[in-house]
Formats: structure tokens, C-alpha cells, sequence
């Protein structure tokens, strides 16, 4: 039988540990005997990332830009210990964080529902998609320890020289601080991409923040969504019988956990990252789960929907059984 011939090449990432042992087990089972795979290779293993100080991950988002799609495996986002154990010149920033920021798109999740994994919540009879927006908030965050007491503002200063202060907190001691941002243009993109996602599908689509808290922050993110969708998306939704529903973040895990799925939800960064993996779980299984990075502009980026497991590999390289 002849090889399916690929005539674009498409971004290969490589990832660690487990993930890249199990990535060159499927080239080598499923792919290869049957695709002439046509790639440009990305090695994305945390010890090249620290010879390149982590060009190489803003390389291959740009390679995504330039092919549009790519393929991307689980990668180590490192902590005080790993920094030990790889003997790293920096903590380096998570890829997917950087490659997010740089195609500017919404990861959608949703889990591979089969017959013989039930999910564990017993009234979730369709699969749940979880829409994340994939730029800013925590993941693109600055943070600051504190070393005594004093005060700690932010500062905004315009281009034309206007400064807009706020207060975030006298400190009568030693505490921490983090300033987290976002773009009313990443925000609009994030949600077109919701809004076009759910009328392909044909779903509902939920929304969630807490903007009774955060009064700016999040309450930008509902003003944004609702002003698009009244503008661009309402009589779509209207013909295409499918409804865009907002409301708090908690109220939204309550609704989630009693309903019968068949919809997306869709969160911001951070709560994204939790949802997906709290959905994927309760499906029956973290590794069974697709996610894929869609932008505005047309990229497509494939990643593993969950994180390298450590123990397997260590495992892996004293020859034991990963199960």
C-alpha cells in the first residue's frame, strides 16, 4: 500500500520525559508505515529549551505561523526542584504560555467519551468542551516578594506621560505581590472564537467569571462578550437554535456538575487550565481528552491536553513496568 504523501509540512514539538518516549513509539507504530511525514522538527525537552534560553519555543510558534499547523507533546513547565535536577540557567516561563501568546488563540478541550470508561459524575451524558483562553492572567504574570514592610501600587504611565495609580496594599510586613494583564484584543479574539466554535458545533455556550469580585478585571472579560455577541452573534445564535448564557464562575461549577453536558464552557485562562483537567478526570481518564489551540487567524496547534508524568519515566529508565 503507498504512503499518504504530505505536501505541507506541518511543526513538530517535541516534549519530555514520557511523552517522549510514547511520541516516537506512535511515529514509529501508527505513523510512519502508512504517511510520508513531512515535518520541521522543534525539540522542546527542557535541556534544549536551557542550551537556547528558550528560543526555541518562540522559533517553533513562529514555524506555526508560517505552516499553520502543528503537533505539539507534553512539555516540563519547571519548578525549584526541577531547576536542581536539569541544572537550569533560569526557571524558564511555560512553553505552551509562551506559544499561546504568540499565536493569540482559544484552546478548546474536550474528552474522548467510549464505551467502557463511564464518566463519574453519573448524569453527564455528553462530552463538555471547555473553551480556555490562552493568552495573559496568571501565566503571563509578574511577581514580587515583598521584604518589609512598605506599599505596593500600580502604575500606569501613558505614552503621552499621563500616570494613573492604584493602591494594592499597604504592608505592615514581609507578604508577596503579583500583577497579572490582559488585552481588550486577545479578549475580542477569545471570544469570536467561542462564538464561531459553538455555531460549527451547534452548542450552547456558557460563560463564567467572577465580576462581582474583580469589578474591572473580569467584568471587562462579560462586557466584552456581551457587546460582540448582541452585535455580531445574537440573530446567528437565534437561527441556529443554540444560546449564549453568562454567569459567575461558582455558580457555573454548580450548574456543570448536575447537567447533562453537551455544551461549551468557556473560561478564562486559569480556570480553563483547572475545568479541563477537573472534566477530563471526571470523563474517566486525563489522557483522554483532545485539545487543540485554535486562532483567529487560522493556526492550529495540537497539544497533549494534560502534563508529563515523572514518576512514569523514572520508572521507564529502570526498565519497570509504567501502568
Amino acid at each position: 500500500m503507498a504512503k499518504i504523501k504530505m505536501t505541507t509540512p506541518i511543526v513538530e514539538m517535541d516534549g519530555d520525559e514520557m511523552t517522549r518516549i510514547l511520541w516516537k513509539m506512535i511515529k514509529v507504530h501508527l505513523l510512519e508505515p502508512y504517511i510520508e511525514l513531512n515535518t520541521e522538527y522543534y525539540d522542546l525537552g527542557l535541556e534544549h529549551r536551557n542550551e537556547t534560553e528558550d528560543q526555541v519555543t518562540i522559533d517553533s510558534a513562529n514555524a506555526t505561523k508560517k505552516y499553520k499547523v502543528a503537533v505539539k507533546c507534553a512539555t516540563i513547565t519547571p519548578n525549584a526542584a526541577r531547576m536542581t535536577e536539569y541544572d537550569l540557567k533560569e526557571m524558564w516561563k511555560s512553553p505552551n504560555g509562551t506559544i499561546r501568546a504568540i499565536l493569540d488563540g482559544t484552546v478548546f478541550r474536550a474528552p474522548i467519551v467510549v464505551k467502557g470508561i463511564e464518566p463519574c459524575v453519573k448524569n453527564w451524558k455528553k462530552p463538555i468542551t471547555i473553551a480556555r483562553h490562552a493568552y495573559g492572567d496568571v501565566y503571563k504574570g509578574a511577581e514580587l516578594k515583598v521584604p518589609k514592610a512598605g506599599k505596593v501600587e500600580l502604575l500606569y504611565t501613558g505614552k503621552d506621560g499621563q500616570e494613573i495609580r492604584e493602591l494594592v496594599h499597604e504592608f505592615d510586613g514581609a507578604g508577596i505581590v503579583q500583577g497579572m494583564h490582559n488585552i481588550n484584543q486577545s479578549i475580542e479574539s477569545f471570544a469570536r472564537s467561542c462564538f464561531n466554535y459553538a455555531l460549527d458545533i451547534k452548542q450552547d455556550l456558557w460563560f463564567a467569571t467572577k465580576d462581582t469580585i474583580s469589578k474591572k478585571y473580569d467584568h471587562t472579560f462579560k462586557d466584552i462578550f456581551r457587546d460582540i455577541f448582541e452585535k455580531e452573534y445574537q440573530e446567528k445564535f437565534e437561527k441556529a437554535g443554540i444560546t449564549y448564557f453568562y454567569t459567575l464562575i461558582d455558580d457555573a461549577v454548580a450548574r456543570v456538575m448536575k447537567s447533562e453536558g453537551g455544551y461549551i464552557w468557556a473560561c478564562k485562562n486559569y480556570d480553563g487550565d483547572v475545568m479541563s483537567d477537573m472534566v477530563s478526570s471526571a470523563f474517566g481518564s486525563l489522557a483522554m481528552m483532545t485539545s487543540v489551540l485554535v486562532s483567529p487567524d487560522g493556526y492550529y496547534e495540537y497539544e497533549a491536553a494534560h502534563g508529563t508524568v515523572q514518576r512514569h519515566y523514572y520508572k521507564h529508565l529502570e526498565g519497570e513496568e509504567t501502568v
